[in-house]
């Protein structure tokens, strides 16, 4: 027969077990926190540097506005495997999208021999939405689309209306896109 002391020693060897998976419970869920914060991280490292390339750009054509124009591109920027020489490059908007180009592919940052600056899979694209004219009783500016794609960790909502970066990077729930209008307003109008 079990005295009252052995008796307390089994109800304190269960309390300590049940303590212990409580706590094994609630470690599991910090690690999993834990993980979801860095990710999360990334993800807001990526759109805070994806920000500051497309105000780069911006800051560019606007610098730039007699020849706005020129900054259009026919192709996706950042898609090219290495970085181009820029220097000797003598029109300002093929050596600014030649910049742009390097900065989305990384340059700004290196790790040996490795470009390390950007986000993962960046995409810079530079559309014409409205052409200006400048007929009498017309006066329209010309606007420009200027977008940065880059692959995200997770899949989200497909962003819809913007093009650019498209198909390059799997399942479209993976892409993410921030864009921003540059209106080029007509001097004499």
């Amino acid at each position: 027969m079990l005295t009252p002391v052995g008796r307390a020693r089994g109800f304190t060897l269960l309390e300590v077990l049940i303590t212990m998976i409580v706590l094994a419970i609630g470690m599991l869920g910090l690690a999993n926190l834990q993980s979801k914060i860095h990710i999360t991280e990334v993800e807001s490292y990526q759109r805070a540097h994806a920000v500051l390339l497309l105000q780069d750009m911006v800051d560019r054509i606007n610098a730039n506005r007699a020849n706005a124009g020129s900054y259009v591109s026919g192709t996706v920027l950042g898609t090219g495997g290495t970085e181009a020489n820029c220097s000797g490059i003598s029109n300002l908007a093929t050596k600014d999208r030649c910049e742009w180009q390097n900065a989305l592919l990384g340059a700004s940052e290196t790790s040996g021999s490795s470009n390390v600056g950007a986000m993962i899979g960046a995409r810079g694209c530079i559309d014409l939405v409205q052409a200006s004219n400048n007929a009498a009783g017309v006066c329209t500016p010309g606007i420009y689309r200027v977008s940065v794609a880059w692959q995200g960790l997770y899949k989200t909502a497909a962003t819809a209306g913007l093009l650019c970066g498209k198909d390059d990077y799997g399942d479209d729930a993976q892409r993410r896109v921030i864009a921003t209008q540059v209106s080029i307003g007509l001097p004499r109008c």
